[in-house]
């Protein structure tokens, strides 16, 4: 397990349909999903997640994303349910450094065996056949601590210096767009009353998914097809996340107000 210090580069030279690839996902609940295909155009990666909390410890932001099925998001569900954040090297010694005065960019790599939790270890990587990650660590004047994280499966070759060397290339772009996403997701809160902000966070990364397409605006017919299920899941999850949320309509949860 190491960590290296990354300089912002700002003249690093990027392919577009990469930068566009990253940028896409800003504002939307596809955020690791478009970093996960930015990535896969340069680099094999199975897995992309990201993970933000504030300097309480509270995960402000959950995303995942697989190159097969809902595992990435089924994993992060339970990291996020038992608290693996708290036992992640990354975010321990995040939250351990002394706040800097300027925003500070680091590269991790850690591999399976290097996790001592036995049960994390499973969870993240044992049971879903993960290697090892690469990730880009992010810690603000503010204490905000972030993870964007890229996985490769036991299938895949070990991360070597090049990859390192691109990922660090990609750094500045994936964290901006990353901070980007953060103001977005605060706007979007504003719209809505505290108690219904604090809800949508309990929701599953699913629920939350369907929530998200619905909040900007799209019909049921169009989550699913962007999600690339079928109507009547989209539906179950709706339902689900509207009990929870205590509205009864599409029109309540844009206006942020639950039902009387």
């Amino acid at each position: 397990m190491r960590r290296w210090r990354i300089h912002p580069c700002e003249d690093a030279a990027l392919a577009a349909a990469v930068v566009g690839d990253v940028l896409s996902g800003v504002g939307t609940p596809l955020l690791a999903t478009s970093y996960l295909k930015a990535m896969q155009r340069v680099m094999p990666v199975t897995f992309c997640t990201v993970f933000v909390v504030d300097a309480a410890g509270r995960i402000e932001l959950v995303s995942a994303a697989s190159s097969y099925g809902s595992t990435a998001e089924r994993t992060s569900e339970r990291y996020v349910a038992q608290r693996f954040d708290l036992l992640d090297p990354n975010m321990a010694w995040l939250a351990a450094r002394k706040l800097p005065r300027r925003v500070q960019l680091w590269m991790g790599h850690q591999r399976a065996d290097e996790v001592a939790d036995p049960v994390y270890r499973a969870a993240c990587y044992g049971d879903v056949g993960i290697r090892e990650r690469a990730s880009v660590l992010l810690l603000q004047p503010t204490g905000q601590r972030v993870a964007v994280s890229f996985y490769r499966s036991l299938a895949q070759p070990e991360f070597g210096a090049a990859d390192f060397a691109l990922i660090e290339a990609h750094a500045t772009l994936l964290a901006d767009a990353t901070a980007a996403h953060g103001r977005s997701a605060v706007g979007a809160r504003k719209a809505v009353e505290p108690a219904l902000a604090e809800r949508l966070l309990r929701l599953s990364l699913r629920e939350r998914e369907v929530i998200g397409h619905l909040m900007a605006g799209r019909t049921a017919k169009e989550a699913a097809r962007q999600i690339g299920v079928e109507l009547t899941t989209v539906r179950t999850h709706q339902y689900r996340a509207f009990r929870r949320l205590g509205i009864r309509s599409q029109k309540e949860l844009l206006r942020g107000t639950p039902a009387a």
